[in-house]
Order: C-alpha cells, then sequence, then structure tokens
C-alpha cells in the first residue's frame, strides 16, 4: 500500500497540469464517455480537483452551472445556514423523469406507505441520497461530490444512462457548508509550493475550534435525532419529502488509516430497532459492490470493526430507522494537500477519487438491488406497523407547568413524522396525572414505531460494552419530560397534531399600576426575563412559595416566581406594561397582574423573600485547551434560547480582561492550570467580591483538584481484573469500564436557587464521564445529587454504578461573597438536554444569590 499510495499520489501530480483527459482518466474509468458541452469541475473552477479546497458558494455555483446547461439536473436549495450559506440538493435523473418527477416522488412515498399494497415495481425508482462532508474539515468527500454530479450530468456511456433511468440522484455536497469553508479557508491559506507534507506543518493542524463543527461549534452528525441546528432541520424537512432508499455519509479518519465502509461491527456496534435484514442483508450486499470497485484500483480497506451504526442521531444511522441504507465511509485523511503517513504520502486528490469510487459503486448498486431496496422499505413500515399493534397502547406524556418544554418536545416528535395527539381528557397512569389539554398521546400502532422505541424505551441490556458514542439517547428522559407507557386495548381519543399547532401560550394581560408575576416553570421565562433586564426593569424572584389574585382569578405561584413592581421602575406604568408584552410574547409564555401585593397564602410581595435580579453579564474563556462541543452548546443556548449576549475569550487573553465588567465567568471542559497563579488570584478575588464561576464536567474537575473550592471527589470505583490478560482484548476490557453516555436519575432541591422552576424532585441527567464528586460538607450546597439507584437507560459498568450512588452532579460553594457553582455533568448535551438547561440558566441569573441561604 505504501508504494500503491505515493505512486497514485505522484503519478497525480505529474498528470493534473496536462489537461482535462488527464484528470478524467485519474478519476474515472478511461471508458467513460462527457459531454463536452458540459464543463468538468476542472474547467469551471479553474484549477484541478485535488490541487485546492474548493470553497463552498463555488461548489454551490458549480452544481447552479449544472442545472442551467442540462436538463439531467435541477438545483433545489433547501435553506440557510447560520452564515448564510446555501443548502443545496442536486436531483440528478433523465430528462424523462425529470418530466414526470413529481409524480415519480409521489408513487415513492407509496412504498414507505404501509397502507399501500406493491406489485409492479418496475416502473419505480431507487431514490439515492448521496451525502457529503458532515464533518468540514474532512474535506474530500466535497470534492468527490462535485466529481460525481459531473459524472451522472455530463455521462454518455451505458451505465450512466442506465442510472439515470432508473434512479433520481439526490447530491448534498456539503451537510456542514459553514464549517467546509472554515476548514478550507485554512487549508488554502497555509497550502505551501512545493507542498510541505511534514505532519506538523500548520496546514495539517487547524486553529481551535477547527472545521469540524458548525457555526455553533456543534457535530452535526450527532444532530440528525435532537435536530437542535437549521442544517439539520432543513435536511430532514427535505429528507421525509423523499424518503430515499439508500443514504451515503462521507467521512475521513486519521492520516495513517486506510479506508472503511460497512458492514460496521457485527451485533454490539447495531441499533437495537433496526431489523437484521439490513445489517445482515443490504449491508453485505452492497459491501461486494464496493470491495470490487475498491480492489479495481488497487485501494486497501476494512470493514467490521471499530465504527458503529448504533446511536439514532448519525447520517448512518438515521436512514436505517426509515427503511433505508444508511452507509458510512470512511478515508484516511490528508488533512489539507499531501501529508506524510505510515505508507507513504497521502495525496487530497487519492482522498477524493477513493470517496468518488465508492459513491459511483453506491449508485451502482441502488440501480442493480433496486426491486430488492423498494421491497425492503415497504416491509420495514408494513413490519413497524404490525409490531406497533402486537405491543398495543403507546406512550402518554406532559407536563402540567411548562407549556414551553412541551412544545419543544411535541415540536421534535412531529419533525420526524412520529403521529402524536392532544388528548381531550385527563388519563391517570401509574400514579401520575397527566391533565387534560397539557397531555399527549403517542400510539404505538403506526409506521414511525420504530422512532418511538427511540423516543420512549429505556435500554439497560446490551450485547457490547464497548461504544464509539452514546449508549443511551431517550429523548424523553432528556426533555425530563413526564411520561409513562399505556398498555390499554383501546386507543385513546385525542386531536392529531401538527406543527401548525404549537403556537405558545403567551396572551396579552391587562395593564396594572401595582405588579406583574411570570412564572418560572417555562422553560422559556429566562427568555423573557433576559429581555426585561437589558430594558433597565427591576425584576425580583421569590425564595417562597404564594397564592394570590390575579387578573385570572387567584393564582399559585411557585419558587423562582418573577415579580415586576411597577411603581419602582424608572419607566412609566404604560411602558412597563409595554415591555411585559414584548417579553412574555417573545418568549410565548403568560404573565399575571395584580392591584394589591397582599397574597391568599404565602409571602406578600413586599417580603424579603423577593431578591432583585442583577443582570448577568456572561465572559465564557474559549480556545486552545477547551472543550469546543461544551462551549458552543453554552453559546447556543444563551443565543437561542435566551437571546442573551456571551462574551467569548480566548484563554491567550485573559490577561486583557478587566473582570469588573462581567458578573459572571464559564468554565467549560478544558485544562485551565496553564492561566498562571497571578490570574487565579485574580479570578479568587473577583469571586469573593461578588463574581459567579460556573464550571462543567472536567473543568470541575480542574477546580477541585487545583483547590480553587474547598469540595472534594467521591471514591474511584476498582475494576478487578485477572493477574494476566491477553494483549488483544486490552481495548475491550478498559473501554468496558469507561462511561460512554448514559442517563440517570437524580435528585434535585427545588428550594434552591439552582432549582427554581422544578416542580419534581426527580431529574434525569446525561453522563458520559469518570468524575465523581463527592456531596458538599455545606448540607444546603448539593443542588442535584444521584439517587441509590440511578441508571435510568444506557450502559455502565457495575463498579462505576456502585461508586455514583449518591455523588452530587451539582453542588453551589460560596467563597467570599460570590460563588462557585460546579457541574459535574454537561446540562446542554448536544443542545437536546431541555430538562437540565435550566440548571445552568439559573446559574447565570441567580448564581450570586446562593451564597446567602
Amino acid at each position: 500500500m505504501k508504494n500503491l499510495v505515493l505512486v497514485l499520489s505522484l503519478a497525480l501530480m505529474a498528470l493534473l497540469p496536462k489537461g482535462l483527459q488527464a484528470q478524467n482518466d485519474y478519476f474515472f474509468d478511461r471508458n467513460a464517455r462527457f459531454d463536452p458541452k458540459i464543463p468538468s469541475p476542472e474547467k469551471y473552477l479553474g484549477y484541478p480537483v485535488g490541487t485546492l479546497h474548493t470553497r463552498h458558494d463555488a461548489i454551490v455555483s458549480y452544481m447552479r452551472e449544472l442545472a442551467r446547461l442540462s436538463d439531467r439536473a435541477v438545483l433545489d436549495t433547501i435553506g440557510e445556514t447560520y452564515e448564510h450559506r446555501q443548502q443545496v440538493v442536486l436531483k440528478v435523473t433523465s430528462p424523462q423523469n425529470h418530466r414526470r418527477l413529481e409524480e415519480i416522488r409521489v408513487n415513492h412515498l407509496r412504498i414507505a406507505d404501509p397502507n399501500q399494497e406493491l406489485s409492479d415495481l418496475s416502473d419505480q425508482k431507487s431514490v439515492v441520497l448521496l451525502g457529503f462532508s458532515v464533518h468540514g474539515n474532512e474535506p474530500s468527500g466535497s470534492e468527490a461530490a462535485l466529481l460525481t454530479a459531473y459524472y451522472y450530468v455530463a455521462g454518455m456511456h451505458a451505465e450512466v444512462r442506465e442510472a439515470l433511468d432508473e434512479a433520481v440522484l439526490l447530491i448534498d455536497p456539503a451537510f456542514n457548508p459553514d464549517g467546509r469553508d472554515r476548514h478550507s479557508t485554512w487549508a488554502n491559506a497555509y497550502k505551501g509550493d512545493p507542498m510541505v507534507s511534514d505532519p506538523i506543518d500548520a496546514e495539517h493542524n487547524e486553529m481551535w475550534p477547527g472545521g469540524r463543527t458548525n457555526h455553533y461549534w456543534f457535530d452535526l452528525n450527532r444532530d440528525w435525532l435532537p435536530l437542535a441546528h437549521v442544517e439539520s432541520q432543513n435536511r430532514i424537512e427535505y429528507y421525509h419529502k423523499w424518503y430515499p432508499n439508500v443514504v451515503t455519509d462521507f467521512h475521513e479518519m486519521g492520516t495513517n488509516s486506510t479506508y472503511f465502509f460497512e458492514p460496521t461491527k457485527p451485533f454490539g456496534s447495531e441499533n437495537p430497532v433496526v431489523p437484521r435484514d439490513n445489517y445482515d442483508g443490504l449491508n453485505n450486499l452492497f459491501a461486494g459492490y464496493f470491495h470490487e470497485a475498491l480492489d479495481e484500483i488497487g485501494s486497501l480497506y476494512f470493514t467490521k470493526e471499530q465504527y458503529d451504526n448504533s446511536y439514532p442521531g448519525y447520517g448512518s444511522t438515521y436512514p436505517d430507522i426509515h427503511g433505508a441504507l444508511g452507509l458510512v465511509f470512511e478515508q484516511a485523511s490528508s488533512r489539507g494537500h499531501l501529508q506524510d503517513s505510515r505508507m507513504g504520502k497521502v495525496a487530497f486528490a487519492f482522498t477524493i477519487k477513493n470517496h468518488l469510487t465508492t459513491s459511483l459503486a453506491t449508485v451502482r448498486a441502488s440501480v442493480g438491488e433496486k426491486e430488492t431496496l423498494l421491497r425492503h422499505m415497504s416491509n420495514y413500515f408494513k413490519t413497524a406497523v404490525e409490531e406497533g399493534k402486537a405491543v398495543g397502547g403507546g406512550w402518554v406524556f406532559g407536563d402540567a407547568h411548562d407549556d414551553g418544554r412541551n412544545e419543544a418536545f411535541l415540536d421534535l416528535l412531529l419533525r420526524h413524522r412520529i403521529a402524536t395527539f392532544k388528548l381531550e381528557e385527563p388519563i391517570t397512569l401509574n400514579g401520575k396525572t397527566f391533565e387534560d389539554g397539557k397531555a399527549f398521546y403517542v400510539p404505538n400502532a403506526q409506521k414511525q414505531y420504530r422512532m418511538v422505541r427511540t423516543m420512549f424505551e429505556k435500554v439497560t441490556n446490551f450485547y457490547d460494552s464497548i461504544f464509539y458514542d452514546a449508549s443511551a439517547w431517550t429523548a424523553a428522559l432528556s426533555y425530563n419530560m413526564p411520561y409513562e407507557n399505556y398498555s390499554g386495548k383501546i386507543n385513546l381519543q385525542g386531536v392529531q397534531l401538527s406543527r401548525a399547532d404549537l403556537q405558545g401560550t403567551y396572551q396579552s394581560v391587562n395593564q396594572t399600576d401595582y405588579a406583574y408575576l411570570i412564572p418560572w416553570d417555562e422553560y422559556y421565562s429566562p427568555k423573557a426575563l433576559n429581555y426585561l433586564l437589558s430594558k433597565g426593569l427591576y425584576v425580583n424572584t421569590a425564595f417562597k412559595p404564594f397564592s394570590i389574585e390575579t387578573n385570572d382569578g387567584v393564582k399559585s405561584f411557585s419558587y423562582g416566581t418573577l415579580m415586576i413592581p411597577v411603581k419602582r421602575q424608572e419607566v412609566s406604568a404604560s411602558m412597563v406594561h409595554a415591555y411585559i408584552e414584548e417579553a412574555t410574547e417573545l418568549a410565548g409564555i403568560p404573565a399575571y397582574s395584580v392591584q394589591s401585593g397582599f397574597s391568599q397564602s404565602g409571602v406578600d410581595l413586599g417580603s424579603g423573600n423577593f431578591r432583585t435580579i442583577q443582570k448577568p453579564k456572561v465572559l465564557m474563556l474559549v480556545g486552545s485547551g477547551t472543550s469546543s462541543y461544551e462551549a458552543g452548546e453554552v453559546w447556543h443556548l444563551l443565543d437561542s434560547k435566551v437571546g442573551m449576549p456571551i462574551t467569548k475569550v480566548s484563554t491567550n487573553n485573559v490577561n486583557r480582561i478587566n473582570w469588573s465588567n462581567y458578573n459572571t465567568l464559564i468554565l467549560v471542559s478544558g485544562n485551565y492550570s496553564s492561566l498562571g497563579e497571578g490570574t487565579l488570584n485574580e479570578i479568587k478575588s473577583w469571586v469573593r467580591s461578588g463574581g459567579t464561576v460556573i464550571t462543567i464536567k472536567s473543568a470541575t474537575s480542574w477546580a477541585i483538584s487545583s483547590k480553587f473550592v474547598n469540595e472534594a471527589f467521591g471514591d474511584s470505583p476498582e475494576h478487578e481484573t485477572d493477574d494476566r490478560l491477553d494483549y488483544v482484548t486490552a481495548r475491550d476490557v478498559r473501554g468496558s469500564t469507561a462511561i460512554g453516555g448514559s442517563m440517570y436519575q437524580a435528585d434535585v432541591d427545588i428550594t434552591h436557587p439552582l432549582g427554581f422552576g422544578y416542580t419534581r424532585r426527580d431529574i434525569p441527567v446525561y453522563r458520559n464521564h469518570t468524575i465523581f464528586m463527592a456531596p458538599s460538607e455545606n448540607p444546603f450546597s448539593t443542588v442535584v445529587q444521584y439517587t441509590e439507584n440511578p441508571l435510568l437507560s444506557g450502559y455502565v459498568n457495575s463498579a462505576n454504578l456502585e461508586k455514583l450512588r449518591g455523588t452530587a452532579s451539582l453542588i453551589a460553594s460560596g467563597i467570599g461573597r460570590g460563588s462557585v457553582i460546579l457541574f459535574a455533568d454537561n446540562p446542554n448535551f448536544r443542545g437536546m438536554w431541555y430538562g437540565t438547561n435550566k440548571l445552568l440558566l439559573n446559574a447565570i441569573f441567580f448564581g450570586n444569590m446562593v451564597s446567602r441561604p
């Protein structure tokens, strides 16, 4: 392989300058013929593919040119990224198919309809979604997309014509345009002439945060389930318009590797709701096409190892749960234009060629196995309904106190086309009452039954103990959603919902000259609070519950309720009312007006148990040594759910911070020992004067181990092993002791300011680390604590589980007039943990209040 890679790389470098035919001969079979009226990528872009990283706008422009020149192609714009780059899909099929493409699409959807009977499939088409480069710094995929599009738009040989007659190709050239351009700019800027292949060269080592992630530093290859981001939301909307039969997901891996295609590791790396015929049948069927294609060009590869298809948020797993074949490909990366590896130099063009080869093989297989794919999809949805009917019943859920979180969860279900109903009558299940109007029902007997299982089932038994990623993904738990299984024989009656029904609960409130009240139970209450504080209003929060006469009768209000007095403001009563209306409409929540501060029960509105909220001025350290994922999750939460600006400062610029301009510092996982003693002393002094430091995961570990706070670690588990084990088992033995991502039951103190807004003490938390934090010696400081029987869903080693019992998940530790708030767990994981987001938001808004209980 060393000689092969080197020869191919050097051969390409020699051939590329000689013109179009030379490059076509390198990338394509010599018998391929192309329409001269259609420009190749090289001719259109002005450089040979593989000699530069192509900007996203140039990729889109080339796709648009193909659609302009050819009756084989139409370009769909499916949305925009945060940075306003277009998300496009090039639809490629024969001119005859294009003339009846909507008819073909509608007929194809009948395949995914379990109520339709199939007979003659000859007129049906394979629908193939060729998706590329969800990780922006794995760029060979998008370059391969250019060549793939050219091959099928300009190709004149028999294989292309047959493919276009029998298939509809949906070419999405870049799943992550923002990340791609971030990486492409870096690689092009540092490209040398002659090229530098030394792995330590700057070209091969991006600056933090790198191009892997999107604008908010999220890994979009984990977002097919959470749908936290616009790129994924746009893609899923388009996906369900077509229900493709095959979906590709092209990646890159370490430079010293070769090439990977499916099957993945059997059983242990497979999703539990996907039928075996996907893994045992389709995967192996397509593998034959891939190995033949790669054998023909002499590329080494491996299968059945390392990568997995278990987590449903992967681009290669989500299709499996929708009756399709999802396929992940991994290519050894050049991470730039040319890089040394253990087996010689890896050229960018060589990485592109391998992905192009398997792209064309995917289409070849999709056409050759068309009827198998169509029958698989039809059978998939029919058996889903049958299994759902056999199980019977379904799931009832709903939070009586939080319409915002209800609607967020409903929105997730409906985006995934899960049939959901609003119940018209209350129901009690397992001692839990769900109120009419705030109770919802998801029946098992539906085509999306396997997605229903994904959303609600808790899984604790596994074939394997090694996980590439998370071992739990129960969405209802991540939303802290009260829910119960309904096992009745009769379907519950309700109104089926659509996303248009999700309107929030805002209602105009009567003006008052006394005070307004906003419940803190609602998920989006922090958004309203932030708006009011930004307008300069004084807002208080309740440290004790009360009942009082409002414009809507006597209402009970819990811990954290916002109270906005009218006469104490520095603006007129009418302006206060206008701000209240704007804030609650923005947040989609109700407010109440009161004419008197005298309560029916509990504290009066003038009580000292109402404390004035300080406007947060938040700073977060980012950059080298910190977790871009966690920093992005904090940033995205404050941007999208609160509308609060957050100052992001590189760890290299800490000495430039004027600490008096801020009252809250967030430290995500990272190594902060490099800050230096002087900076740490300055931060400690700032905390003693009233500042709040919030630490997450390994930053919490750092704060404890460096004695920044006077808290302690819990006991570490002891993992017993035999005195002597075979070398080959090392990875499995060690991997089984990791906590790769699972869900646990904890108890939250709802009377603590960090627990304000929670109406139940039980709270699910997500853990993917082995930091064990002991409860605080201060009996009032442990805000969230693991229960004695904590495992809810996912895999955990028995020794880890034993030591986890009773440990702390969240501690508020006072230092002088300030606070250090220690999160052992990440409350914002993947933008999906609506259930624990409020813990962080409480820390931001109320953190300065916790040092004086």
